[in-house]
């Protein structure tokens, strides 16, 4: 007997798992009516792969780059388009005042006043740039965030680290751990503002999803990208001070950059020169980073030439999930076709897919196939409460493949479903069935006694008639 149910048990198995393993797909690529399954190679891209996968595939004719490591990030689906080191911890300079800068954003008022104290300027070398706060000073929030990305002032992003730190060292703990709910994986900050420090460190992958963060925030750009400001008269300096923007995308013709919406650029001996800039064109932003550089104005034209080159070269389109209609309802459908002489039922389903995706517009332009794989699923029927994860893939024409989404099955045993049916009464029902038969009986009692009474009035008064006849008769 027991031999009996395990081999039905695995004919049941067998069974389930071979009919799920005939692939099907929902073809869109116009001339294309069907595709090879993706199976796992090195062609097929996984979610967790995909935001680095472009980075193994540099094309030849790619822009040359002056820098130790760079990268070029595309903002909108999170992928890294181009790029070299991009995990190698270096010296960032004064990019490190985007996340000091972004903090204070998240964490100061605009219009707060900060009092200065000698603690804000007094530890910056003589040569590095600085404003020229005195202690006392009071100016506020705004001003002193237009000085730290206009003109690069230490002493202006050093008093916003210590208003919101304390200290410099304990701000620089706040930058750390913002910099791990950013997402970054290599980064140490021991400086609020850039000092040359071979411990404060960063990667091209980590700085660009700082500017990511930073352009997000409302005011960033339209700070980074202002030509001049004029910080008004304090209680120190009688005069207005107005200072330039001296980064070259803003403040120069050779350089100007029509898509540019924001960035940083820094320079010390041991960092060399460092950029991070942020583009938009079309609704896509695109990030660029370079660090180690040789040559202050190259990093520019190095930007703007692979700002260019992959607005040109790459594509990125978004994914909604209305394109998995047919195939989800197609693959819920077919599960349940499966088992339905068994005694498990599918009790949740719902899909989810990436918001977009960044490939090369060559690969874009021939078409691609949306497919679900099913081979790997193995549904036990005798299983109470089972789980799966279905792949859904999107192939090119030239089998790349990447998975972009899964539609989520639960199954669980019939036994294990709630159902409100006739014949399997709820609390409420049965309360209502009682308080029913409640009414009937009490509806019955008062019937009968009305009965009783109307028959008892109705027999004294017949002996009432017949007392009467006697007494005539006497």
């Amino acid at each position: 007997m027991i031999k009996k149910i395990i081999f039905k048990t695995l004919c049941a198995l067998l069974t389930i798992s071979i009919l799920l393993s005939i692939p099907f797909s929902n073809v869109r690529a116009e001339g294309e009516e069907t595709a090879p399954t993706p199976t796992p190679t090195s062609d097929l891209i996984t979610q967790e792969d995909m935001q680095t996968a472009l980075l193994s595939e540099q094309p030849t004719d790619r822009p040359e780059v002056n820098g130790q490591a760079f990268a070029l990030y595309d903002a909108t689906s999170n992928s890294y388009i181009l790029g070299e080191n991009i995990d190698t911890p270096m010296e960032p300079a004064s990019t490190t005042k985007v996340m000091t800068v972004l903090m204070a954003f998240e964490n100061l008022p605009m219009d707060q006043i900060i009092t200065i104290t000698p603690n804000m300027y007094e530890s910056i070398p003589d040569d590095y740039v600085k404003l020229g706060l005195v202690e006392g000073e009071e100016i506020s929030v705004q001003d002193l965030i237009y000085a730290s990305l206009l003109v690069s002032a230490n002493d202006a992003c050093l008093s916003l680290a210590i208003a919101m730190g304390g200290t410099e060292a304990e701000f620089c703990n706040m930058m750390n751990n913002k910099a791990q709910e950013i997402g970054c994986t290599n980064t140490t900050f021991t400086t609020a503002y850039g000092f040359a420090d071979p411990s404060n460190l960063t990667t091209a992958h980590d700085m660009a999803l700082i500017l990511n963060c930073a352009i997000s925030l409302q005011g960033f750009s339209d700070i980074s990208t202002t030509l001049q400001y004029t910080i008004g008269p304090t209680n120190k300096y009688d005069d207005s001070r107005t200072i330039t923007n001296a980064n070259r995308f803003v403040s120069t013709q050779q350089y100007s950059y029509e898509y540019y919406v924001g960035g940083k650029t820094g320079f010390t001996d041991t960092a060399g020169h460092t950029i991070v800039a942020a583009a938009t064109k079309n609704g896509r932003t695109l990030i660029g980073v370079i660090l180690g550089s040789s040559d202050s104005e190259t990093r520019y034209a190095n930007l703007i030439s692979m700002f260019d080159y992959c607005f040109q070269n790459y594509v990125t389109t978004p994914i909604d999930d209305s394109e998995f209609s047919g195939i989800y309802s197609d693959t819920i459908a077919r599960i349940q076709e499966l088992i339905v002489d068994y005694n498990i039922v599918v009790t949740e389903q719902s899909i989810d897919v990436i918001d977009y995706i960044t490939t090369t517009t060559a690969r874009s332009s021939i078409g691609s196939t949306n497919k679900v794989e099913l081979s790997n699923i193995i549904i036990d029927p005798n299983s109470e409460d089972q789980e799966f994860n279905i792949p859904l893939y999107r192939t090119y024409a030239d089998n790349r493949s990447y998975i972009i989404g899964y539609i989520h099955v639960r199954i669980t045993s019939k036994d294990k479903v709630i159902e409100v049916t006739p014949d399997k009464k709820t609390i409420w029902g049965t309360l209502k069935d009682i308080l029913i038969t409640v009414i009937v009986i009490v509806g019955l009692g008062l019937i009968l006694i009305a009965a009783l009474l109307f028959f008892r009035k109705k027999n004294m008064k017949r002996h009432e008639n017949e007392f009467r006849n006697r007494s005539k008769m006497l």
